[in-house]
């Protein structure tokens, strides 16, 4: 037997956003590339800014000694310094490099993260809709992926978070803007987070940790405010990439910000570093962490996001689908026209049009869309969004 049983059924289970992705790359052979409408995978189009490019020049064409080499397991000092400044001046608060660990993207964050902080059986709470691998994450670490609904609008449920805490709730993981949904979470919701947690820690005796995914953060449309979680709860972990906002998805290059309110921040943190290196991380990628450093207050033009956003939500709500308009990132999470939302994505393959079934993300009777693909591809898949709605309608 090649792979564990538990791994077979995760396969089978999961991994939608891959098997969607895959099957396009078939569509693709029989049809061309341009007669298939591919929405299925979060893979930046657009390009990284100028920026990026200057730096990723100058250090190609201007290289110091011993740039490649080790450097500490947390990161280079003046990189984690670049990002705690930036997020001194984003929170008010008193970031140093000290509660900095830069990492392999938002996945190896992620993964550190709860690898240092669980104990076999810990469970960590995650709303629905939620990114699929969260699930898989957590069983990595022996932890219990314990899933809490969201309301209509994709809203935390506070009255269901309070049920699901107990003694063994080692943390609550949120993700906003959201993937699948696009939706933002506001500070009542946050506030109301981090109040919950307070309470239940007293309550249990226990420490409750709000870790925050914050990958797509700098992605939001219609200067709405995205609210640094930090403020909320004292034990609050960011984990990010610049995959998103610099469109840097292959390059692996995230970080991990400790809350400096935290008391237990310097045990926390040497925990983050070992973890860092025996999961084989070892340390973040030289090259990246040298470059983004001095970009921490850069990010893609997010105007052009938006507009896919404004045609896609126009055109779908116009054709009569039931769609959240989303406030982040480049997704977006309509109610599926009929109940089975994986034969609704058969149905709208036949169009040569792929879209992910919302049972991936927890959320059966929806689809997630990618829209950070090229206009052709959007502007083309109206036709079988518009055909699927006619059929499945009579």
């Amino acid at each position: 037997m090649a792979v564990s049983q538990k791994i077979k059924k995760f396969m089978t289970e999961g991994g939608w956003i891959r098997r969607m992705f895959e099957e396009g790359i078939a569509l693709k052979k029989k049809f061309g590339d341009r007669n298939v409408f591919d929405l299925s995978l979060g893979n930046p189009i657009i390009e990284p800014p100028d920026g990026f490019r200057k730096e990723l020049r100058d250090w190609a064409n201007n290289p110091r000694p011993g740039m490649h080499r080790y450097m500490p397991n947390a990161g280079y000092p003046e990189t984690r310094a670049a990002v705690a400044e930036h997020l001194k001046s984003a929170t008010g608060l008193p970031f140093t490099a000290s509660e900095i660990v830069m990492t392999c993207g938002a996945a190896g964050a992620l993964n550190t993260v709860l690898k240092a902080i669980s104990e076999p059986g810990d469970e960590i709470i995650i709303f629905a809709p939620y990114f699929s691998e969260y699930i898989y994450y957590a069983d990595n670490h022996q932890a219990v992926a314990k899933i809490v609904p969201t309301d209509d609008k994709f809203i935390p449920d506070l009255k269901a978070l309070e049920k699901s805490i107990t003694p063994k709730t080692k943390a609550v993981l949120v993700n906003s803007p959201n993937n699948p949904t696009g939706v933002v979470y506001s500070h009542a919701t946050l506030k109301g987070i981090g109040e919950l947690l307070g309470k239940k820690e007293r309550q249990y005796k226990t420490e409750i940790f709000l870790i925050s995914d914050d990958v797509y953060r700098k992605l939001v449309y219609d200067g709405l405010d995205c609210p640094q979680p930090f403020q909320y709860h004292p034990r609050t972990i960011v984990t990010t990439s610049h995959s998103k906002d610099l469109a840097l998805p292959g390059e692996r290059i995230g970080y991990i910000a400790v809350n400096p309110q935290y008391e237990g921040r310097e045990e926390l943190m040497n925990g983050l570093v070992f973890c860092n290196r025996v999961l084989g991380f070892v340390n973040a990628p030289a090259l990246m962490q040298h470059i983004v450093q001095s970009l921490q207050n850069t990010s893609v033009d997010i105007n052009q996001y938006a507009k896919k956003r404004d045609f896609l939500y126009s055109n779908l709500t116009g054709m009569g689908y039931s769609v959240v308009k989303p406030q982040g990132a480049f997704y977006i999470f309509p109610q599926s026209p009929i109940e089975d939302d994986v034969a609704f994505v058969r149905e709208i393959q036949k169009h040569n049009v792929l879209v992910v079934p919302g049972r991936g993300f927890g959320a059966p009777g929806y689809f997630r869309i990618s829209y950070c693909v090229d206009d052709w591809v959007i502007e083309g898949s109206l036709k079988g969004f518009k055909a699927v709605a006619k059929d499945l309608a009579r």
